[in-house]
Formats: structure tokens, C-alpha cells, sequence
């Protein structure tokens, strides 16, 4: 059991609970729990003098393989402007000792472990043996915390999210795996476009088409960008060469040159904003014109993964 046991100094009763101790993959959290997260995001934008020291005393764990910019500072800044602080530690998780036994250290110092890993079985695996919360802060199939911070920002842009369409164009990555469960869920409709053999997993596009049915949205996946944009209202794409696949870059520059995000293809979609989670590499999946432009939203998904990270911190937490 965690030593750490006194109680944050913010009355919390009124801010809405996580029922899980994970955020392991985007179906963690239910649709309602999406919903009142977007809404505590809000007021902790808003107000966060008001939540200064709602997380006093609690410290979290950054367990980190990859490199970071948004992801480390976030969650750290997240946690300090909440009255805690965090604790961090690079390099492969599970190198000197078992899995196991890093969780049930980790459990005894702070109160949760925020892990940015290769493979989401080293995600499952804290998971499974920590009883502190764990959460993933990107894996090789999913990316949920920056899913968070991508419907938020479409909220914070277009105010109703049910009948927006949300274009995601490149590889099938674990960005676009998260948006496809989280997006549908929330009444976006999406559509993936990716050159032939980079599609989205299988199994993945399975679980989101059934959610996408089950929430009267709609979910395309297709190898042409043209469709994929068509009456879209936001135009997300993320880099062509995920960290692991350096080898493949070459061909991959070749085959994802006709998905590049550039001003001929956003004009197939007129009105629509531009998304990219960062870091772009500028004239590979997106030039230079796009991401400067008036239509570009990605500074304000980089500040908003703070925002919902804070909120997704207190919902596991408080």
C-alpha cells in the first residue's frame, strides 16, 4: 500500500472520479467520464488559482523510455500547479529489474506512475501490478493523453463537438489510434487516410467502428486523402517516421509524399483548422505555410495537454 495517505488540503467531493485506477489506453475512461473531463478542463483553464492546492502532497512518477518536450513538462507543470510535484527517471523501465517489482516500488513513494514506453505491454504491465493509477503518456499503439488535449481543442474552437469531421491524414499511428477511439465517442466523425499498408491496426479499427456505430457517428478509413477531406471542419496529420521506425524513414518520405498537408490539399478542405501533436518535421508530412498559418491550431493543443493532463490528474487523484 502507498505510504503517502494525507489528504489533499482542496475540497475535492464536487470534482468528478475516475472509476478506474489506469489510463492505459483511451477506453479507460468512459464516454461520460470524456465529457466531464472537456468540462473540468475548461474551468481549471479558466480558474486554476482556484485548484492550486487541490493535489498537495501528491507526487507522481515519470517513467520515460523516449524522448519529450510537451509530454514531460506538461505533466510535471500539471502536477506542481496542482500542490504537488513529480519525480522523473529516463531510459529503458525494466532493464535492472522485473516489471513488477519497479511497479511495487514505485507504489510505496507516489501516487501514480505516468509512463512513456515503447510497448503498450510495458504500459499493461505497471498497470497490472501497481495499485497507484498508471497512465500512459504514449505507447506504440496509443497516445490517449493526446487525444485529450485534441478534442478539447476542437471544443474550445468550434464550442460543439457532435457533427464535426476530424480528418487525420498519414500514417496509422498510435495518434490516429487514440483519435479513433476517443473522437467517435464524443459525436466526431473522422476519417483516416493512409497510404496502402499503413493503415491503422486491424483490431484497433474494429473496436472504433463499433463504437462509431454505437454513437451514431461515422468512421472512414481510406488510401485517399481527397475523400478523407471532404466537408472536413479540422485537418490533423502527425509525423510519417514514428520513434522506432528511423529505418523505414526513407521509404517512408517517398510513399507519404502525396499525404503531405500542404496548402493545394487544405484547400479541398477551405474552412477546416489545422492539428499536429508535435514535433512536426516542417516540409516532410506538413510544410512551413500550413503550420504558420492563421488556420493552425497546434500551439493551442501543445498548451492543452497541460490543461487536460490536470484534469485527468485530478479525476484519478483528488
Amino acid at each position: 500500500m502507498n505510504i503517502h495517505t494525507a489528504p489533499a488540503s482542496f475540497p475535492t467531493d464536487t470534482l468528478p472520479k475516475a472509476s478506474v485506477r489506469r489510463f492505459a489506453w483511451d477506453l479507460d475512461l468512459s464516454q461520460e467520464e470524456l465529457v466531464q473531463l472537456l468540462d473540468l478542463t475548461a474551468t481549471l483553464k479558466r480558474s486554476p488559482a482556484a485548484y492550486a492546492r487541490a493535489l498537495e502532497g501528491r507526487y507522481l512518477s515519470l517513467l520515460f523510455e523516449k524522448p519529450s518536450l510537451r509530454t514531460r513538462l506538461t505533466f510535471e507543470l500539471a502536477i506542481k500547479q496542482l500542490g504537488g510535484d513529480a519525480v522523473f527517471s529516463s531510459g529503458p523501465i525494466a532493464e535492472r529489474e522485473p516489471l513488477k517489482d519497479v511497479a511495487r516500488n514505485l507504489e510505496r513513494w507516489t501516487h501514480a506512475i505516468v509512463a512513456r514506453v515503447f510497448s503498450q505491454q510495458t504500459i499493461e504491465e505497471l498497470a497490472r501490478w501497481a495499485s497507484v493509477p498508471v497512465i500512459n503518456a504514449l505507447s506504440d499503439l496509443y497516445h490517449p493523453c493526446q487525444a485529450l488535449a485534441d478534442v478539447f481543442t476542437l471544443k474550445e474552437r468550434f464550442g460543439e463537438l457532435r457533427g464535426l469531421k476530424l480528418a487525420f491524414v498519414g500514417d496509422g499511428n498510435n495518434v490516429a489510434h487514440s483519435l479513433m477511439l476517443t473522437a467517435p465517442r464524443l459525436g466526431i466523425n473522422l476519417a483516416v487516410a493512409t497510404p496502402p499498408g499503413y493503415a491503422p491496426n486491424a483490431e484497433i479499427a474494429a473496436t472504433a467502428a463499433g463504437l462509431a456505430a454505437a454513437c451514431g457517428t461515422e468512421l472512414t478509413i481510406t488510401t485517399d486523402p481527397a475523400a478523407a477531406l471532404a466537408g472536413a471542419d479540422a485537418v490533423y496529420t502527425d509525423v510519417w517516421t514514428s520513434m522506432g521506425f528511423e529505418r523505414e524513414a526513407a521509404q517512408r518520405r517517398r510513399v507519404f509524399q502525396p499525404y503531405q498537408v500542404n496548402a493545394q490539399l487544405m484547400e479541398m478542405a477551405p474552412n477546416a483548422v489545422f492539428l499536429h501533436c508535435l514535433p512536426a518535421k516542417r516540409g516532410e508530412e506538413v510544410t512551413d505555410e500550413v503550420i504558420e498559418s492563421p488556420r493552425s491550431l497546434v500551439f493551442e493543443q501543445a498548451e492543452n495537454r497541460l490543461h487536460t493532463q490536470k484534469a485527468l490528474l485530478l479525476m484519478m487523484l483528488a
